[in-house]
């Protein structure tokens, strides 16, 4: 499964305190290595694997586990520019966020958009094949887009970390 590149409903909403050791645990487990058999966890968990099974599916079923994936390397995928833009547009009404937001759900090349408080409206992490690649983005889908006023780039030239994996609070 994959997971969609909006937030959906369920980050939204306020954690739930319903969690004990047991699913914690599992959610740790799991975000570690998604294929994990069922059979290790409930070693791991020291539960036999039926409330095991159970107790995965009831975390999936709750929302706490959106959807497993593969992690790629951009770099053996010949994707190796990483970038960082900041997004200012012309007028901040709903329908030019509405806009800008479905310019970006369409373009695969931008991994994360965030509409963020402060000295500009969006922040994008976007990730392409090279320089060429990168200018082509920028005029054919970030500057192309009406509203759009101003851009900023911020070029990667050396990932220290990067995780998908969240804290599991106890």
């Amino acid at each position: 499964m994959s997971t969609a590149h909006r937030t959906p409903a369920a980050a939204r909403v306020a954690p739930e305190r319903g969690l004990d050791r047991i699913d914690r645990r599992l959610l740790a487990l799991l975000q570690r290595d998604g294929r994990t058999p069922v059979s290790q966890l409930a070693r791991e968990v020291h539960l036999s694997v039926t409330p095991t099974l159970e107790r995965v599916r009831r975390l999936e079923a709750r929302g706490y586990i959106e959807g497993y994936f593969a992690r790629l390397s951009p770099a053996r995928l010949g994707l190796g520019l990483l970038a960082y833009v900041e997004v200012s547009l012309d007028r901040t009404t709903p329908d030019a966020f509405e806009l800008f937001k479905q310019v970006m759900l369409a373009h695969d090349e931008v991994m994360e958009c965030h509409m963020v408080a402060g000295g500009f409206d969006y922040l994008l992490k976007v990730r392409v094949t090279d320089m060429e690649s990168y200018r082509r983005f920028l005029g054919d889908r970030i500057a192309a887009v009406r509203g759009v006023q101003q851009t900023h780039t911020y070029f990667v030239m050396e990932e220290v970390k990067s995780t998908h994996r969240l804290i599991v609070p106890e």
